[in-house]
């Protein structure tokens, strides 16, 4: 990453360590050693490798949620406005450089440092909800959740599938299978 700061070098390496690794098998001395700095110098950036984690896994999530606010203020057919999302939310989750989706499922996330990591994943899923419950389906709130779920699938598809499809094919096929959760009606 020629062009990158400090700071950024440290995200990216802790990122690939993490989603190669592990979390637990990942130190702060690893990620300094491969970035090329000292433990010190990591320190001046980020307080503990908790810290680096939160960062990476809002990464994940804030793009998509200020997506979802964007398409609130436009006045688009929901079935509509949930295909963007979902296919911009697909988009940032099989872009990213390193499959860091991979770690939201470690304990650690329930501790207090991935707080704000939470609490903004839980703010994307009631937007799915929301579109999905404005686009008329009876059991919103389970389909809302399936089409969250649904997208995610693809941080498991970039783990398990050695000739994952191109983002595209991933966004638009995606796109599709949530529209076809809405199922009959108004959608």
């Amino acid at each position: 990453m020629p062009d990158a700061t400090a700071r950024e070098e440290i995200l990216d390496a802790a990122a690939e360590l993490f989603a190669q690794r592990g979390y637990a098998a990942t130190s702060t001395r690893l990620i300094a050693e491969t970035v090329g700095i000292r433990q010190a110098s990591l320190y001046y950036h980020f307080p503990n490798k908790e810290q680096i984690l939160a960062e990476l896994l809002e990464a994940t999530v804030r793009p998509s949620l200020t997506y979802a606010e964007e398409l609130s203020a436009k006045d688009l057919p929901p079935a509509t406005a949930l295909r963007d999302l979902v296919e911009y939310d697909v988009g940032v989750l099989v872009g990213a450089r390193w499959n860091i989706g991979i770690l939201y499922a470690l304990p650690e996330i329930a501790t207090e440092p991935f707080a704000r990591f939470r609490r903004e994943r839980d703010q994307l899923r009631l937007a799915y909800r929301a579109l999905v419950e404005a686009a008329g389906p009876e059991t919103a709130g389970i389909t809302g959740d399936l089409v969250f779920g649904l997208v995610e699938s693809v941080i498991g598809m970039r783990r398990d599938l050695p000739g994952l499809p191109a983002p595209e094919q991933l966004q638009e096929a995606i796109g599709a299978a949530a529209i076809r959760l809405l199922g009959p009606g108004p959608g």
